[in-house]
């Protein structure tokens, strides 16, 4: 075997070993799901962050923020948002998953909410697409690589909920880019 192909089955390999973490991560979440209504405080997300993630850090923070910031943009209600997340060859763990499963009610056991195979783009932490299932419109947002040492910074000095305060301060140009795709756009990933 080639050192690239031993190195491209080791990424592959990795890749993998994180989509049955986020599987296993939710199949726990969907089993404490009658209890997450929705939060609608601060403390809320992080006390439900806390319950079902393990822990609130930055990473599932930053989701809660995109899935609050789709759902404002598009109007939704309840629960017609279907998110996929394409997870960045260089993220820690698919826990990105869990804040959005918390801010859109999107779960995998209704099909609302997957975590693709296909990884997001060199230079991305994540893309997540969210479609709302009554206009059919798509929004795609792109967390960029260059955020995870800020991400990271805010796991290592911050509290939970001074994380969750600082992502939904935060300006979300610096967090994230947002494109319209409307319904009739194939989303594309890369």
């Amino acid at each position: 075997m080639k050192k690239t192909d031993a190195r491209e089955a080791a990424s592959e390999l990795r890749h993998g070993w994180r989509l049955v973490m986020a599987s296993l991560i939710t199949v726990y979440a969907l089993s404490l799901w009658p209890s997450v209504a929705r939060a609608d405080s601060a403390e809320e997300f992080v006390r439900l962050g806390e319950r079902i993630h393990g822990g609130f850090g930055s990473y599932v923070a930053l989701n809660v923020r995109i899935g609050l910031d789709a759902r404002e943009r598009l109007q939704a209600k309840g629960r017609q948002l279907e998110v996929t997340l394409f997870d960045g060859p260089t993220s820690p763990c698919p826990c990105i998953a869990d804040g959005l499963l918390l801010s859109t009610l999107a779960t995998p056991g209704r099909g609302t909410l997957r975590v693709s195979m296909q990884p997001a783009g060199y230079g991305q932490l994540g893309v997540v697409l969210v479609r709302d299932r009554e206009s059919e419109e798509i929004l795609r947002f792109t967390i960029p690589d260059t955020l995870r040492a800020r991400l990271d910074e805010w796991n290592r000095t911050d509290t939970p909920l001074a994380r969750y305060e600082a992502l939904m301060s935060a300006p979300a140009a610096e967090l994230y880019v947002v494109e319209t795709l409307g319904a009739d756009t194939a989303p594309h990933v890369h």
